[in-house]
């Protein structure tokens, strides 16, 4: 019987994706397996396409299949899992299958591949070929290597024909993204008799080593024995051993370790670890919210349930909604639980993403903490799930295939039998309605935690109506900038709108500066003279003239994230100003060399968009103003109110978080506005 796989093709479209079949060649049937990627003829043309292989089955009937050309991976890249989530995948996001493929392995892991050609003894007769062929086949006589394959690839059509004839060869040359990184290895030859092959006594030594260990790598060899490579070389010359290349990881350094017996949980922080702990205990899927006030001690609460996680041999996933979140995050953990917890997150390079991925893979990771796209970690026996700020509309994904990362993880807790727990201050309007329904349990936390036993409390909020004020800055929270400064204590300003101005408009017509694809308002930046449109990213010069009457007579109004830098920097000349948005945050290190810069005490007021109102904690900030509040409150969305609720309350959390009681100040031209009040 022959063997059959059904594949998900690349490149197709979800009207007609579906599961193709292809034969597997008899020199193939121990090679191809289930979750590798293979490549395939598709269509008319018979253009090769990479595929993820679904299935494989035995049948007599083949009729009209073609065969797989060429494997593309070594082995299988999904195991049956992450098959199953592909499929949930596809049937839940209407997207294809190899689009399904693209969110669950890295960018790195991607394959590319050229086509080889060469020339076959056997040669055309008269009027074999067709014109443009025979052409073709004339130009490629005595070229080989990249000059051939150039010349074969301009003309696909006239070397189909030459191949199908028989007069070529095609053969697909795989290349991965970023390459695998490995070390050379040793070991003894199958059927080494030292009674056949004589060794030296270094070469002995060596022998007696690789016998008792198995194989070691060259350079561990060398050293061991006190020789050099020659040795080694000689040894491999006269078969009594052999080198092969073994994958390896670069395993990132933890620093100094924290000890988690040094955690205190007051008796509020106990309960909820007792009770999430019996319910991870029952090793059955289950859903609890953690609804904590900011400053309440979520993070040592999850440390202690990761800790009683592990004891048990299972991992842990842990998702946070803001890249930006990512370093304070997994420096936590790594003091606390070393090399074992990688992160996975899209600001990673592609081959940092890939080693982090792999080493997921090969179990030597046992917590991932991570965006959205860490939820697919090709963990085994997850235990407990962690969805930190849980009511981020940055878990759901803008791109193909729009998945929510909290249903992936809800999947995912069915297969293992593990606890998901959502966590937030401010959580989604649906969770804390299954919350208080039983859907899942409620865990509260409602007073802030202070490790030295301090009285805890809550920022004062003052709200600012800057009805008729015409500033940027209030007189009221400019004084309390003052006082801040000279107590040396740090201040946080949030502006939830990056760029210089943020519409510019025509004093003769009226009409905005829209961008041409989505119609919407672009932005002034300042920093490069441009303007830039923040939903699809197009930008264009600005040139100070209307597009619509041709008007030199422009208007430039609101004001973003640069334009506060100006003003800051004008009413506190010697304050030191750090500016957190997309525009100073697109290099790798960014978040983390600025964020830890803060935090040690370089720089007295941060001034940013939402990156710096979640999940941040910097003990010396004491005084956070909100600037606009109204922008988000009337942005057009039905969760408007919402968003505002949670942006507000969540800035107001990261103030007086360390025996200090903090102080905030809501600028606002709605100060009666119910949701502003409640916040």
């Amino acid at each position: 019987m022959a063997l059959v796989a059904e594949t998900g093709v690349k490149g197709t479209n979800f009207v007609f994706d579906a599961p193709f079949s292809y034969t597997v060649p008899e020199g193939l049937r121990e090679v191809i397996k289930q979750g590798m990627r293979v490549i395939v003829p598709f269509g008319r043309g018979n253009r090769r396409r990479p595929a993820i292989v679904l299935s494989l089955r035995e049948t007599d009937d083949i009729a009209g299949l073609k065969e797989i050309a060429a494997p593309a991976d070594t082995g299988p890249i999904l195991g049956a899992e992450q098959l199953t989530l592909l499929e949930w995948l596809r049937e839940n996001t209407f997207c294809t299958y190899y689009e399904a493929l693209s969110a669950l392995i890295p960018p790195g892991l991607g394959v590319s591949f050229t086509a080889k050609y060469s020339l076959r003894s056997k040669k055309p007769a008269q009027g074999e070929l067709s014109k443009n062929a025979a052409a073709l086949y004339a130009s490629a006589e005595g070229l080989d290597g990249s000059e051939l394959d150039a010349l074969m690839s301009s003309d696909p059509k006239g070397a189909a024909e030459l191949v199908s004839k028989g007069f070529a060869e095609e053969t697909d040359a795989v290349k991965k993204r970023v390459r695998d990184d490995t070390v050379t290895m040793v070991r003894l030859a199958d059927g080494f008799d030292p009674d056949r092959i004589k060794l030296t006594p270094k070469q002995a030594i060596a022998a007696d080593i690789l016998s008792r260990e198995g194989c070691a790598s060259v350079k561990e060899l060398c050293y061991l024995c006190g020789c050099t490579n020659a040795v080694i070389k000689n040894m491999i010359k006269s078969g009594a051993a052999e080198i092969f290349e073994e994958e390896t990881y670069k395993v990132p350094e933890t620093g100094e370790r924290d000890s988690i017996a040094d955690i205190t949980l007051s008796p509020a922080q106990q309960a909820v670890f007792e009770g999430i702990s019996s319910m991870i205990g029952e090793r059955k899927p289950a859903g609890a919210l953690l609804f904590g006030v900011t400053g309440s001690g979520k993070t040592p609460v999850f440390a202690k349930l990761i800790e009683y996680t592990l004891a048990m041999g299972r991992g842990v996933l842990m998702l946070i909604p803001e890249i930006a979140l990512t370093p304070q995050t997994l420096n936590r953990f790594r003091r606390l639980f070393g090399e074992t917890v990688a992160v996975l997150h899209s600001g990673l390079s592609l081959s940092a993403r890939a080693n982090e991925y792999k080493r997921v893979r090969a179990g030597l990771c046992r917590i991932v903490v991570g965006t959205r796209s860490a939820v697919f970690a090709p963990m085994e026996n997850i235990g407990l799930v962690i969805i930190d700020e849980e009511g981020e509309r940055t878990y759901k994904s803008e791109q193909n295939p729009r998945y929510n990362a909290k249903e992936a993880a809800a999947v995912r807790c069915m297969h293992h039998g593990a606890v998901m727990v959502y966590a937030s201050a401010t959580p989604s309007v649906e969770t804390f309605y299954k919350g208080i329904n039983g859907k899942i349990r409620l865990f509260k936390l409602p007073e802030r935690y202070t490790p030295d036993g301090s009285p805890p409390a809550m920022p004062e909020v003052n709200i600012i109506d800057m009805t008729g004020t015409g500033r940027i800055i209030s007189g009221e929270l400019a004084d309390e900038i003052n006082d801040n400064l000279s107590r040396g204590e740090q201040s946080i300003l949030l502006l939830n709108r990056r760029g210089y101005r943020t519409y510019i408009t025509c004093r003769v017509c009226g009409e905005p500066v829209k961008c041409p694809g989505c119609s919407i308002p672009m932005t002034y930046h300042k920093a490069n003279g441009r303007l830039h449109c923040h939903y699809c990213g197009y930008s264009e010069n600005y040139v100070r003239k209307c597009p619509s009457c041709g008007s030199t007579l422009m208007n430039e109004r609101g004001i973003g994230t640069q334009r506060l830098e100006e003003e800051i920097a004008e009413i506190f000349p010697t304050a030191r100003l750090l500016r957190m948005d997309a525009d100073t945050t697109y290099s790798r290190y960014a978040y983390d060399k600025r964020f830890t810069a803060f935090g040690n005490g370089e720089y007295d007021i941060m001034l940013g968009t939402q990156m710096i109102a979640k999940g941040l904690d910097f003990p010396k900030v004491t005084l956070v103003g909100v600037l606009n509040a109204d922008k988000a409150l009337y942005g057009g969305d039905f969760r408007s109110y919402e968003r505002t609720f949670s942006l507000i309350t969540q800035v107001v959390g990261r103030c007086g978080r360390m025996g200090v009681r903090g102080r905030a100040y809501i600028q606002t031209f709605a100060p009666g506005h119910y949701v502003i009040n409640l916040a």
